[in-house]
């Protein structure tokens, strides 16, 4: 395993939407392994493909004692609604409100190839959809209540 280096705001390869990934061999489980020991180093909760370079559709989350990989997620059912601050290894030192819905369920597949469905609720269901937007080339400062404003200092 290696820690990656961690794109930063500004950074246009945040911006891009990723690709699916179409190929589920040893490259894509360094590359997890990799994300996973990212993630844990940085102390964040998540990391998608794109905050490390790799403009892939492919997603980590730890939330206590829950592991998750996710390749190709989607979202395919949301309701509710929350309304917390959220951060982003990403955006450093930066935290906003965002208004996320408070159930998902996404439906992706593992290191493998095989299909599952997860449901997240509260900060699993906020991690979600971050981490999601990632993956579509959009960042958390892009739907929060003061993100034009820290973009406009920047």
């Amino acid at each position: 395993m290696a820690v990656r280096n961690i794109l930063k705001f500004g950074d246009e390869r945040l911006s891009k939407i990723a690709k699916p990934v179409t190929q589920f061999d040893d490259d894509l489980k360094s590359l997890l392994d990799d994300m996973r020991e990212t993630m844990r180093v940085s102390n964040g909760v998540g990391l998608a493909g794109p905050q490390i370079g790799v403009l892939r559709r492919v997603v980590v989350i730890e939330i206590d004692d829950l592991y998750l990989e996710l390749i190709n997620p989607e979202i395919v059912s949301s309701k509710g609604e929350q309304y917390e601050d959220e951060g982003c290894l990403s955006v450093p030192k930066y935290y906003d409100k965002v208004k996320r819905p408070k159930v998902v369920t996404v439906k992706a597949f593992d290191r493998d190839g095989k299909e599952f469905t997860v449901t997240g609720k509260k900060l699993l269901a906020r991690c979600l959809c971050h981490e999601i937007d990632h993956l579509n080339g959009i960042l958390f400062i892009d739907k929060s209540e003061n993100g034009q404003k820290f973009k406009e200092r920047r």
